[in-house]
């Protein structure tokens, strides 16, 4: 559309003013920074959580159904009037999943536009290749006949639940996983090369126990970890039991046929998910619920990994590495801006939102059956999207960085108070043992330390002053803030 404004302008003449409206532009811009902006990092989830991928698995559901009920486990067809599919019929198929692309959408969208039911419309779309499977199998295919086998006895959660347990079981597994334990195993080999970089630690914001680099990246892979093995363990449960889990249709049907061994077979072996039993019209989601759980669990992890990093930036722990061309300030030149890490920080917040309102709202449903959860798990793939992004940014960011040793050594030689904790804990130790001139240690180090500036010689003359044994002594005397980081190099070994 072009708007046309012949509005006059104070002190002008009248002009034209035209407008492209943007949704006439052709291919459709985007509205999502995912799709858009981001595309290329996201991409790869495309392959399982768009809209074609959850077709395409739908269609894997329903032509799974078909061979199993024509062919059986083993001792011939369950459904009666079926001869068992040849190997060139099952291979026929298989294949119209496996070639579902941009003809094929447009097919689909096609008897979408007329059953305004997506699942009803892969059956269709299934019906037109049985049509024509004579012609590339023969005369002699019954495929042709076999449209009542499709979608039989299925209610369309059965393909649905299914469907989704698969592509975002495939999501995780194949994108979302590698991704992150990509960054964990960057963590625990900068971890174990950093283990005995002594670093200022700040509590509160202030100075406080010396620790090293590489414990600190060590608690980030201990907790990544535990978070990981958990996503890792996940079960992805599905089921096939008809209208609202009784298997009414089913026994109506072939009432000596054994549909849980049915149903749990074809769930197990089939769809290689976990079997549910129990269930009203929909498969309870639960289990959505955990790995969305588990998954925010681990951004919220992320998120506090990139605000600790960037603050060590701003402090100048870190050094980051300029990216040759790249602009970091329009106006001030010299800058380098943690962009990354704050990408990081905001794409995991927007993931965090969406995957806790679906891990909220999914284990929720009215009675046997509502639609609430329909359009909610549309935005799974977003959830996960805008996680990946963060990931991708983050991985890039921690790889853009390196330690400032001349920071990291100024400002331990600048904070002597830090060894108050030892000298104060000694002295109770001394106190302990009858040692004279022990008494109040926490407070004469109070007096001495806080709010002062401390020197390497303020710390040796102040235990000189004390009654310390000889090799307690020549022990405080050795520490210095770099020294005093007590097993924290060793403790990278428990990642």
């Amino acid at each position: 559309m072009i708007i046309i404004d012949h509005r006059a302008v104070q002190g002008t003449a009248s002009r034209i003013v035209v407008c492209m409206n943007l949704t006439d532009i052709s291919p459709a811009i985007a509205l999502s920074p995912l799709d858009g902006r981001y595309h290329k990092q996201t991409a790869a989830l495309t392959e399982y959580m768009s809209e074609p991928a959850l077709n395409r698995e739908r269609m894997r559901v329903e032509v799974e159904w078909m061979i199993l009920l024509a062919n059986g486990m083993g001792n011939g067809p369950i459904v009666g009037g079926v001869k068992p599919f040849t190997d060139a019929e099952i291979e026929y198929l298989r294949a119209i999943p496996e070639q579902f692309g941009a003809e094929g959408i447009k097919q689909l969208a096609a008897h979408e536009a007329i059953t305004h039911h997506d699942v009803k419309a892969v059956e269709y779309y299934i019906d037109d290749y049985l049509d024509k499977a004579a012609e590339t199998l023969g005369e002699d295919t019954e495929l042709s006949r076999l449209k009542p086998l499709v979608h039989f006895a299925c209610t369309s959660e059965d393909i649905n639940n299914l469907s989704y347990a698969r592509c975002i079981k495939n999501a995780v597994e194949n994108v979302w996983f590698p991704a992150a334990e990509k960054i964990v195993y960057h963590l625990a080999e900068k971890a174990d090369a950093y283990k005995d970089k002594a670093l200022l630690s700040l509590t509160h914001g202030q100075p406080a126990t010396p620790t090293t680099l590489g414990k600190e990246l060590s608690v980030y892979v201990y907790r990544l970890r535990r978070q990981l093995n958990r996503i890792a363990d996940q079960e992805y449960l599905g089921k096939i039991n008809g209208a609202t889990g009784t298997f009414g249709a089913h026994l109506a049907a072939y009432p000596d046929v054994d549909w849980v061994a049915v149903s749990r077979e074809f769930v197990e072996t089939r769809m290689g998910l976990t079997w549910n039993p129990l269930t009203t019209q929909i498969e309870s989601h639960d289990w959505q619920a955990e790995l969305y759980g588990a998954i925010s669990h681990t951004n919220r992890i992320l998120h506090n990994l990139a605000v600790d990093v960037w603050m060590y930036i701003s402090r100048g722990v870190f050094a980051q590495v300029p990216v040759k061309g790249a602009t970091g300030s329009s106006t001030m030149p010299h800058k380098v801006n943690p962009i990354r890490f704050e990408n990081a920080e905001a794409n995991l917040e927007i993931s965090c939102s969406l995957l806790d309102t679906l891990a909220a709202t999914l284990t929720e449903s009215r009675w046997q059956r509502d639609l609430t959860d329909s359009t909610t798990q549309r935005n799974i793939g977003s959830a996960l999207g805008y996680s990946l992004l963060a990931l991708n940014n983050l991985m890039g960011g921690l790889e853009s960085i390196h330690p400032n040793d001349a920071v990291i050594s100024r400002e331990l030689d600048e904070n002597w108070e830090v060894l108050g904790e030892p000298i104060q804990t000694a002295m109770r130790a001394a106190a302990l043992e009858g040692r004279k001139g022990m008494d109040k240690p926490y407070e004469k180090v109070k007096e001495l330390m806080r709010g002062h500036s401390i020197s390497k010689e303020d710390v040796e003359n102040f235990i000189a002053t004390l009654d310390f044994d000889e090799e307690t002594a020549k022990r405080l005397s050795a520490l210095t803030p770099a020294t005093y980081t007590g097993i924290a190099s060793r403790l990278v070994d428990f990642d």
